[in-house]
């Protein structure tokens, strides 16, 4: 049986970027699917943070720097200030995964804002990052131009806002277990063979009786 993991994450999100390789790693081998799901933490017309402010800073200084290193996963605090609304590439993506290419959109987003320091509000920068990984440049910005997956965007937002109740990012929902936050390649496997031994079928002998007419 196949489990479904759906993963609720921002680009502009370091520990999301930096969960990618744990949950990749626990999922080796294994009939599993894993879908991205759309979260905006500041939706415009909201005031998005500044790299150079303390908040972010400190946060970077105190959490993210120091996991990135014990994870060995190159990562710098982007410089684009302040740091972009990421609406336009999440419509992006839903573009992408009607190509089947959602998982690599995704991934390129992450490595673009947090190992180049790309600016992923700007639609050139998205039109090149979108070409990079196979999808057509053109059919792109034109899409994401003319605001042709605003809807299928808000409702993917809305999902995860009141239907799944997702109030931070990373969230991971493996199966029928929903976790938040950080989590250990380790903890990941144990959360997916729990889930695949709930699938198992009950094979009890309890009740297992043949009759006289046959068995």
């Amino acid at each position: 049986m196949t489990i479904k993991v759906k993963v609720y994450s921002d680009y502009i999100c370091p520990f999301c970027f930096l969960a990618e390789k744990p949950l990749e790693e626990a999922i080796q081998g294994k009939d599993i699917e894993v879908e991205w799901m759309p979260f905006e933490l500041r939706p415009y017309p909201n005031e998005q943070f500044k790299p150079e402010g303390d908040y972010l800073q400190s946060t970077w200084k105190q959490s993210v720097y120091p996991m990135a290193e014990r994870m060995g996963i190159d990562i710098v605090l982007p410089s684009v200030s302040p740091q972009p609304h990421t609406h336009l590439a999440f419509e992006g993506y839903q573009y992408a995964r009607e190509q089947g290419k959602g998982n690599a959109y995704n991934n390129r987003m992450f490595r673009a804002f947090f190992q180049e320091e790309q600016d992923i509000g700007n639609i050139d920068v998205l039109t090149k990052l979108a070409g990079e990984i196979g999808l057509d440049e053109q059919e792109y910005r034109e899409a994401v131009t003319t605001r042709k997956y605003k809807q299928a965007h808000q409702e993917a937002l809305k999902h995860a806002y009141e239907e799944a109740n997702i109030t931070a990012v990373p969230t991971f929902e493996i199966g029928g277990t929903t976790i938040r936050g950080m989590r250990s390649k380790e903890d990941f496997e144990q959360i997916i063979n729990e889930e695949l031994n709930k699938q198992k079928p009950d094979i009890s002998m309890e009740g297992m009786v043949c009759g006289i007419d046959g068995c």
